[in-house]
């Protein structure tokens, strides 16, 4: 189960920690395995201190985006395996960068978000307006 490294008064293990939360107020879900996401590489985008990029939302990547992160100096689309990264397709589940998120909104290439996989970190960064309008998990 995802934890809040930052802390906080919500339910948890005991030991100190609070389970993480999504941007909706629930548990955070996993965003993937395959491939292996978040940073902790743990298929969560869970966040914490040391997060300094604030990988907290859960996209699913298109074309599109992933030729404008390249355009922005971060290639996700090669693979390196000398750090074990397969490259990224579209389709796959990705924990971004919030910032990285809202700069490709303005720029108009923001993928789709799992709201119920995106950290409530995200809110930092983004507002939940925006990323409900590119939810694929709201019914």
């Amino acid at each position: 189960m995802p934890f809040d490294e930052f802390g906080g008064d919500g339910p948890g293990d005991g030991s100190g920690r609070r389970t993480a939360r999504n941007v909706l107020g629930g548990a955070l879900e996993s965003c993937s395995f395959n491939p292996i996401t978040g940073f902790f590489r743990n298929g969560c985008c869970d966040t914490s201190p040391q997060d300094i990029g604030s990988h907290t939302v859960c996209a699913v990547l298109t074309a599109g985006f992933l030729l404008f992160s390249r355009s922005r100096g971060n290639d996700l689309s090669t693979p390196r395996p000398e750090f074990g990264f397969p490259g990224l397709q579209p389709g796959d589940h990705w924990c971004l960068c919030a910032p990285r998120w809202q700069e490709a909104l303005e720029a108009g290439h923001a993928p789709q978000v799992a709201l119920r996989a995106t950290h409530e970190g995200a809110l930092r960064y983004c507002e939940l307006k925006d990323l409900k309008a590119h939810a694929v998990d709201l019914n």
